[in-house]
């Protein structure tokens, strides 16, 4: 859905007084930033399949067997798996990252999330404490990657995601305590999005506690991300240019917490009012080249109530994420 804006003709910092870094962020972060870090569902961080076997895999039959298998286990992906179309589940305590910058997996898309879609609180067996980084993701025939029904402490990181046929990680389904950092998302058009229906408060509301920060939106015209119910949702220090919708679509009792990101060419940059029920936006500190006027209002959580972050600069945030974005860095 298109929406005219006004256009600002040069650059603009917009929001209250912010603490910033002094020094850049790394783009190799040993652990995640954000909620995958909270202790929480009695899970303490995002570990991933630390302590475990690690196995190194290049088929589509041993790349399946590997993510879905009992206990911890690291997997390490080497080379380009081909799958069939459909969704692949990866069970709790695992890492899957791929090795060196163009190994990763075509054809379909990985499903981090129980078999049941009726339940209201989180089952005990919760999907939980899964780590994937360093993948390429291109042409899944559904999501690349789903993040669902409940769970929990997963961090998405420093993938190349692309061309898929729905989402590129949608989080839905009352999920909670994930970070997704350093991505570069291209090429596709309904890139990321955080509760998949107004109608969902029952599973939803009090869960969906997501940071997105310093990822590439790299010309997704819009869920970058378009949220609901989840609150508060963090999205800090990412690069957008050329999203042709929006930017962040907060809506339906979601509370967006937005700042020190660099906006360049965004028709509108972020919005509580889209299609449907408002959410609530709290914006402080970005950059806006050539871009829309945010719409913004209501109140929003604070995330630090949750965990500590320093901010980058937000006018290097462009040339942080360019550089340090997607495979091949960590």
């Amino acid at each position: 859905m298109s929406r005219t804006s006004a256009l600002a003709l040069a650059a603009v910092l917009v929001g209250g007084a912010t603490s910033v870094a002094t020094a850049p962020a790394s783009a190799a972060e040993a652990a995640p930033i954000g909620f995958a870090s909270v202790t929480a569902l009695g899970q303490s961080g995002t570990t991933g399949g630390a302590g475990g076997p690690e196995v190194t895999v290049s088929t589509a039959a041993d790349f399946t067997a590997a993510i879905k298998a009992d206990g911890p286990r690291v997997v390490r992906v080497q080379g380009t798996i081909t799958l069939a179309a459909g969704m692949y589940d990866v069970s709790s305590d695992k890492t899957v990252i791929g090795v060196g910058a163009n190994s990763g997996i075509t054809g379909g898309g990985l499903n981090i999330g129980l078999p049941v879609s009726s339940v209201t609180t989180p089952p005990a067996n919760a999907v939980h404490n899964v780590i994937i980084r360093n993948l390429v993701f291109s042409n899944a025939n559904d999501d690349s990657i789903n993040v669902q029904m409940f769970s929990h402490h997963v961090w998405i990181d420093h993938n190349d995601l692309s061309a898929g046929k729905d989402g590129l990680i949608d989080i839905k389904r009352g999920s909670s305590f994930v970070t997704v950092s350093w991505n570069h998302t291209h090429h596709h058009t309904k890139n990321m999005l955080l509760g998949h229906d107004d109608g969902n408060a029952a599973q939803d509301t009090g869960y969906l506690k997501v940071t997105y920060h310093h990822n590439f939106f790299d010309r997704t015209p819009q869920r970058n991300p378009r949220t609901r119910f989840g609150n508060p949702v963090h999205v800090f220090n990412n690069y957008y240019v050329a999203n042709s919708d929006t930017g962040v679509a907060c809506q339906n009792k979601s509370g967006c917490w937005v700042e020190g990101n660099y906006f360049e060419n965004v028709e509108e940059p972020m919005t509580n009012s889209y299609a449907g029920p408002k959410g609530s936006i709290v914006e402080r500190d970005n950059v806006y080249v050539n871009s829309g006027t945010p719409v913004v209002g209501g109140s929003v959580e604070d995330p630090r109530g949750y965990y500590a972050y320093t901010l980058d600069t937000p006018a290097n945030v462009k040339a942080l994420v360019t550089q340090g974005a997607g495979t091949g860095k960590i």
